[in-house]
């Protein structure tokens, strides 16, 4: 979904996605119900220095200027939980590229996440501790709260008890929740990391099942995306930590298969013709003995048959390609053309493009290692 930047802390962009846009105010009409002020007055008056009078609190246009209060100070106290995580990268040398809040709470994008296991453990927990402080703070601010201002004691108290669960939500061992990656980095001490990491992706998936069974129980949609949501990034993650492993200590170089070439001057018929005898789908299309472009069978199927004489590669090809150097860790390159969308990367050594790297040559390198005993995710 679209996102938009509202802001920058520490040159990290904030950024807020479009679900949370429309999701913010049925929150906010949602926590000014009636039914909600009433189920946490009881928690909130128990922890304030005083009682804040449910009529009060519900009169006249009150629960509107609660639900908006609570649901804004909720995010902002999720953003900071997304700083916690930040500030602890940064101690690291681990850097964060964006926090987004959306739908399920705030996400910090940090460009890697270390495979030490003391950094992994630290950098997942400084959330729920910095969630912890918020609350913390919160509490505080309840005995500041004049005893004139129910509405705004009440919302204070409500973001003590609200922070204080986020913290300990967070902490279930649901990778990739934070407790999950404290889960990984308590098993990655004598483990393999790619190892704990498949330990704690199972277990992810056996808390996204839970969570769906009770989404379906209780009809509460939010568990069912939350559901989804674990399943996905656990899945996900297991899949990456496992070719990052498979991938560990190849370039660009070793990937890079001798090319399949055909020059730019041929027709799109012999492009055809070379495909079916050589079994091949992608070709680097060569000018002058210098790769310029790729060639691929769905750019072949957009050539109606009878017109295969009528067109030269170089119209077909494509020439939009990233550019790798050859002496680029494998991984990255993969993950470049993951981002980029692409069939394909240019490969340059020197200055000078060698040669394509596709997808093609990637299977190929995993299957080789599949055949040595090496375990090949999906």
């Amino acid at each position: 979904m679209q996102k938009f930047t509202v802001g920058r802390v520490w040159g990290i962009p904030i950024r807020i996605d479009l679900s949370l846009v429309i999701f913010l105010p049925i929150l906010a009409w949602l926590l000014g119900s009636g039914a909600q002020i009433d189920a946490y007055a009881g928690v909130v008056n128990a922890l304030a220095p005083q009682d804040y009078a449910l009529d009060a609190l519900k009169s006249g246009s009150n629960p509107w200027v609660i639900g908006i209060a609570s649901a804004v100070g909720l995010f902002a106290g999720v953003a900071i939980h997304e700083l916690g995580h930040a500030y602890a990268g940064r101690r690291y040398g681990v850097q964060t590229e964006s926090i987004t809040l959306w739908l399920l709470g705030g996400l910090a994008n940090l460009q890697s996440i270390p495979r030490d296991p003391q950094k992994e453990f630290g950098i997942a927990l400084a959330g729920p501790i910095t969630s912890v402080l918020v609350a913390a703070a919160c509490y505080l601010g309840l005995y500041l709260v004049p005893a004139g201002l129910p509405v705004a004691g009440f919302v204070v108290g409500w973001l003590a008890v609200t922070n204080l669960l986020l913290a300990g939500f967070n902490l279930l061992p649901a990778f990739p929740m934070d407790g999950g990656r404290v889960l990984r980095a308590y098993l990655a001490r004598t483990r393999p990391y790619g190892v704990a990491t498949r330990i704690a992706a199972r277990i992810g998936v056996g808390f996204a099942v839970l969570f769906a069974i009770f989404g379906i129980l209780a009809f509460a949609p939010l568990f069912l995306l939350l559901a989804w949501f674990v399943y996905s990034a656990a899945t996900g993650e297991s899949r990456t930590v496992l070719l990052d492993d498979l991938l560990e200590g190849l370039t660009v170089r070793d990937i890079l298969a001798e090319p399949q070439t055909i020059d730019a001057d041929e027709t799109v018929q012999a492009f055809a013709d070379r495909m079916l005898a050589d079994r091949r789908t992608e070709f680097a299309v060569t000018e002058n003995g210098h790769v310029v472009g790729l060639a691929t069978m769905d750019a072949l199927k957009r050539v109606r048959e009878v017109e295969r004489d009528a067109y030269a590669v170089r119209e077909i090809m494509r020439t939009d390609l990233p550019t790798i150097d050859a002496d680029a860790d494998a991984f990255e390159a993969l993950a470049t053309l993951n981002e980029q969308n692409a069939p394909a990367a240019f490969v340059e050594d020197s200055g000078d493009v060698v040669g394509v790297v596709t997808r093609t040559d990637y299977v190929s390198v995993l299957q080789t290692r599949r055949e040595f005993g090496v375990t090949v995710p999906a």
